[in-house]
């Protein structure tokens, strides 16, 4: 009988193959949502203007009384806002005996965590605004809407009705939920057994609720405590301004660690953001989860 791969598995050569497999993630979702991007590198002040003047009906030869508008400024991005950073060394040796392009594979794994970690902080109910941007859900002078229980379509309603009382463009709008209470809104029924929330099949990617696209981002975060409960938020992002002072920036590190014989990647990214129009952001609280 000849030798074979079955009779000698030890003599064959081991094949690898040439991908790298990557877990599921969650897209970053927050920048793709539309807000105002001003690219600085220093701190931002966009002029803003106050509330409407008093304007009367004045008769013939009567004196017409002065209006005095009101301004205020939205500040961004201040000198003492840190940055994020990241950095990965790894040896020539490796770099060179390994079946993927290592530099690539890690450059596409680090962008990704850092932009993961801008989405996660910009969806967030935390920040100071001073060294770390404040996220949504901690941002003041925004409407808030006191849910305290389930969510249910009415909630949705109620919602829109805060947004349209404060002048907000119905189709500017967009809900930003977890995928936890989308599908818990889906699953709502009527008294004959049929989904209330049916979708539209003529339409295209994606999810819509009273006729406004649905962000789904499971980093939107739940309260903390002994009994948490989850947040929405109907919001218009072309009212929400970014201050962007670096991209999720590579850098190649081939000499600084030449001792070694390694070389390494840096990922830098720094962001700020903060609502132009605090009255477009309309805050869903107290879901019962």
């Amino acid at each position: 009988m000849a030798v074979s791969t079955a009779t000698a598995t030890e003599l064959t050569q081991e094949q690898v193959a040439k991908i790298l497999v990557k877990p599921l993630e969650a897209e970053a979702k927050f920048l793709a949502a539309g807000p105002r991007i001003f690219d600085t590198a220093s701190p931002l002040r966009i002029p803003k203007l106050g509330g409407p003047t008093v304007v009367t009906w004045v008769g013939e030869n009567e004196q017409i009384p002065e209006a005095n508008p009101d301004f205020d400024e939205v500040e961004l991005l201040p000198s003492t806002m840190k940055s994020l950073k990241t950095l990965t060394r790894y040896s020539n040796e490796l770099a060179r005996q390994s079946v993927v392009a290592l530099d690539a594979a890690l450059k596409d794994r680090l962008v990704t965590d850092v932009a993961a970690k801008i989405d996660s902080q910009l969806f967030s109910a935390s920040g100071d605004g001073v060294t770390t941007p404040q996220g949504l859900f901690a941002w003041a002078g925004t409407q808030t809407l006191a849910v305290d229980g389930a969510l249910a379509l009415d909630d949705l309603h109620d919602a829109e009705a805060l947004a349209l009382g404060a002048n907000v463009d119905p189709a500017a709008m967009r809900w930003v939920m977890t995928s936890r209470e989308l599908i818990a809104l889906r699953k709502i029924k009527a008294t004959d057994g049929k989904y209330i929330v049916e979708p539209d099949v003529t339409a295209g990617s994606g999810y819509t609720l009273l006729g406004h696209p649905v962000i789904v981002s499971n980093r939107v975060p739940d309260t903390t405590g002994g009994t948490p409960t989850g947040r929405a938020a109907l919001v218009d992002f072309s009212k929400i301004a970014v201050a962007r002072d670096l991209a999720p920036s590579v850098k190649i590190l081939d000499q600084t660690f030449g001792d070694f014989d390694q070389m390494a990647i840096r990922v830098v990214a720094r962001y700020d953001a903060k609502p132009l129009n605090p009255e477009a952001v309309v805050k869903l609280t107290g879901i019962t989860i």
